[in-house]
């Protein structure tokens, strides 16, 4: 299976730092593309699989609830993490240091970002903005709590308080499930009075304020854990 991405680098750069960017339910669209771009101006490898590619064009969809029966909701943890996989064997590949391995992840995609860093122990910091940690989308899937056994590395969670769809209790039950596990090294950033997809740029839930200070804190989050 040949599966799309978006990559974007420093040009001429070898030896740079890994990033992996899990895109929201919409799939890698110019919002995603440019979160990439980004990173490359601060010196990262940054790659965006288009991870519903196996189940369909999630950009082509306008209803959200149609969206997340036809594709999201196909695409299982085990799919999901062995594309991710397939990316950072691409990305060793190709000029990147994946001792130096991050993901960050928004939406679908922040969720995406716990259960891969469960997943791989590579993972050397992860950056979960606004993931939903008490439901999954596929089926038989397990939630991000119920995982937060595995989930070894240091991941830095960016929600709002006013996420409809993600209670802050849910966070507070992930933190003891970690810190049950041994993980000390997570933290959990809630901005108050805060919407869902704060960081989406391209949508109305977007707050700027929030957003640059989850972006700060993302790269100083990835630079401080080995992730850069």
């Amino acid at each position: 299976f040949q599966m799309p991405a978006y990559r974007a680098q420093p040009a001429g750069k070898k030896n740079l730092p890994v990033i992996l960017v899990a895109s929201e339910i919409f799939g890698v669209h110019e919002h995603i593309a440019d979160v990439c771009r980004r990173f490359a101006r601060q010196g990262w490898l940054a790659i965006a699989p288009e991870l519903f590619a196996r189940q369909g064009n999630a950009g082509a969809y306008t209803d959200i609830p149609q969206l997340i029966a036809e594709v999201v909701s196909k695409a299982s943890d085990a799919q999901v993490n062995g594309d991710l996989d397939a990316s950072v064997a691409w990305a060793a590949a190709n000029g990147g240091d994946t001792a130096r391995l991050g993901i960050t992840g928004f939406c679908w995609g922040g969720r995406t970002t716990w259960t891969y860093a469960a997943h791989n122990p590579q993972v050397k910091a992860a950056v979960a903005w606004y993931g939903p940690v008490a439901r999954s989308y596929f089926a038989s899937d397990r939630t991000v709590i119920d995982q937060a056994a595995r989930i070894k590395a240091p991941v830095l969670g960016l929600y709002g308080a006013a996420d409809s769809g993600i209670p802050v209790e849910t966070l507070t039950q992930l933190q003891a499930a970690l810190k049950a596990a041994g993980n000390l090294r997570c933290e959990f950033v809630v901005y108050p009075d805060t919407p869902h997809a704060f960081h989406a740029d391209y949508r109305p839930s977007y707050r700027k304020a929030a957003a640059d200070d989850g972006w700060a804190r993302c790269l100083a989050w990835l630079r401080s854990n080995g992730a850069a």
